[in-house]
């Protein structure tokens, strides 16, 4: 049965743009591709096979050519590297393997003359267990002492246990016991990352600083990790089994957690964040600093910041049927608070990369880059980096490591943080070392980035098509239609303003090729040409179409547009 089809109200979309129009560095980031760089594995200027921030530098030019106004930049701070960089000893410092702070702001000056903004990974939830915090903490020296989340333990048939079953998102106990202090301590994570203590006024204030010392650097804002982790029930109540099938005692999955997890008093720390960077702003008479939460609720829009919305990257996959595609589109569509704009992310480092997920590299990020909003892509995908599967040997991140060598495969994030593919030399022209922190994926040899400039059809020439049709007056203004065709195989994105040639997404997630009548179906007109097509389509960019017959072939994602695109 075909799907609902909604239009997203035109004059929400106008409001917006009216405001853009008025003062454009106070929402620059609206509409915009923010490119996640995960520095480890993008660029080694050292050769000691781990990326850092002069190869990161050296290939801002890259980022610039994908269309990207903003870089997102995975934790760079001084670090034990227990969770590669989110385990935090100095939250104002560099460390050592990325480079120095006057390299940092090499970066960002380089960054800036490119015209690009920079975005921190703001950790806040957590620091290392070597943060001079904790071990002062550990000793009970005041206002250290009361940073973390201590408590004594009970005792169970005379032996000692944590205070409640509450499990890390790691797995096993979230408690760990410190025999200096005689307490157990609290770690949402791996037990070198104790929780830092938001009840605590001293404490948010160190975090003020800490956010004031990066804007101070010349940062355009930040993306903020765990934020729904913040607070913790205060009564540390019992979490209730989640009756979720599959999953042992000791994993995360294995309970609701509704007492560690979206408490409300993050909000009021939120409210000081945005505070402060609304006064930063002004202050400085700079443009206003943007922030997206790793969180979902659409509440924090009315908080100043952004929820991340990883439907892609959770919820879709490729077995996903295209009327719920539709449906949850239009539903997220039709929630965005007036005067907001939704965002997509099409992947990241904690999940498997998208053309892994979907079987095909273009799919995701046309859609995404289709509709109204904010995109996030990941490093590589734009070239359709794929995971690169690691043996239990070769596995380093703690997510699979804690998980044992018969369950690493489905936790580890390591397959997609392997090292970019920039060419087909030595190591993928990540590094000229001998060994890099990560394998690099042996396709490099046929899948990387200068070959896919170089060739008349690639991933990459197929995303930059769609960057510049996302920066036109039709996508960044127009309506938005979802729906499916009659038999539910297809999704079917167009967008509208009066007066021009409509613009319409079609993706085939079938293996059939499928005959269409889209001047019925999605009331097209009579004659369309094909503006950009999935690599493995064979379709001819350029062509001319009648939408009133159209062949879509198997697999395929193609964009259908009008000779008037403004482009």
């Amino acid at each position: 049965m075909r799907a609902i089809v909604v239009i997203v109200n035109l004059i929400i979309i106008q409001f917006v743009t009216l405001t853009l129009a008025a003062t454009p560095e106070s929402s620059w980031w609206k509409n915009i591709l923010v490119y996640q760089i995960y520095p480890r594995s993008f660029m080694d200027s050292d050769g000691d096979g781990i990326g850092d921030l002069n190869g990161i530098t050296s290939r801002l030019e890259h980022i610039r050519e994908t269309g990207a106004t903003a870089f997102w930049l995975s934790p760079i701070y001084q670090s034990p590297q227990k969770d590669f960089g989110y385990d935090i000893s100095d939250f104002t410092a560099i460390d050592p393997q990325f480079g120095t702070i006057d390299d940092f702001r090499a970066l960002v000056r380089r960054a800036k003359s490119l015209g690009l903004r920079v975005l921190m990974d703001l950790v806040p939830n957590h620091s290392s267990d070597q943060h001079e915090w904790f071990k002062k903490s550990v000793k009970g020296i005041k206002p250290y002492d009361d940073y973390y989340i201590w408590r004594d333990g009970k005792i169970v048939n005379g032996v000692r246990s944590p205070p409640n079953n509450w499990i890390s998102i790691f797995g096993g106990p979230a408690w760990t016991w410190n025999e200096e202090r005689g307490k157990y301590y609290y770690h949402q994570f791996v037990a070198e990352q104790p929780d830092l203590n938001y009840r605590n006024p001293g404490l948010r204030n160190e975090m003020k600083n800490v956010l004031s010392f990066w804007l101070e650097q010349g940062i355009d804002g930040f993306r903020i990790d765990a934020i729904i982790h913040l607070f913790e029930d205060e009564k540390l109540r019992d979490e209730p089994l989640s009756r979720r099938p599959g999953f042992n005692s000791d994993e995360y999955e294995y309970l609701d957690h509704i007492y560690t997890h979206d408490l409300e008093e993050m909000y009021d720390v939120v409210d000081e964040w945005r505070q402060l960077m609304d006064d930063f702003s002004q202050r400085n008479k700079s443009a206003t600093k943007y922030a997206i939460v790793e969180g979902t609720s659409l509440k924090f829009f009315d908080h100043g910041v952004d929820p991340f919305n990883f439907m892609i990257t959770g919820e879709f996959n490729k077995n996903t049927n295209p009327e719920y595609y539709a449906r949850r589109i239009n539903e997220y569509l039709s929630q965005i608070p007036y005067g907001n704009m939704p965002n997509w992310v099409v992947g990241n480092h904690d999940g498997s990369r998208v053309a892994s997920r979907f079987g095909r590299a273009d799919q995701m990020s046309m859609l995404a880059l289709m509709l109204p909003g904010l995109t996030v892509i990941y490093n590589g995908d734009e070239i359709g980096m794929v995971d690169r599967p690691l043996s239990w040997e070769e596995t380093v991140d703690p997510a699979g490591c804690n998980a044992g060598p018969e369950k690493y495969n489905q936790r580890s994030r390591d397959p997609a943080r392997t090292p970019f593919q920039w060419d087909n030399t030595t190591n993928a022209g990540f590094s000229f070392g001998r060994k890099t922190w990560l394998p690099v994926h042996e396709n490099y040899h046929h899948l990387n980035l200068l070959d896919q400039q170089q060739a008349p059809i690639s991933h990459f020439k197929t995303f930059k098509r769609m960057i510049r049709l996302k920066q036109s007056q039709l996508v960044q203004t127009g309506s938005t239609e979802i729906s499916t065709n009659e038999d539910g195989r297809v999704l079917g994105l167009v967008r509208r303003l009066p007066h021009q040639s409509p613009l319409a997404l079609l993706i085939n997630f079938s293996e059939d090729t499928i005959v269409l009548n889209l001047m019925k179906w999605m009331h097209l007109p009579e004659r369309l040409n094909i503006y950009a097509a999935s690599v493995e389509s064979n379709l001819r960019v350029g062509a001319m179409v009648r939408p009133g017959n159209f062949l879509l072939p198997a697999g395929a994602s193609v964009v259908l547009a009008g000779d008037d695109i403004d482009i």
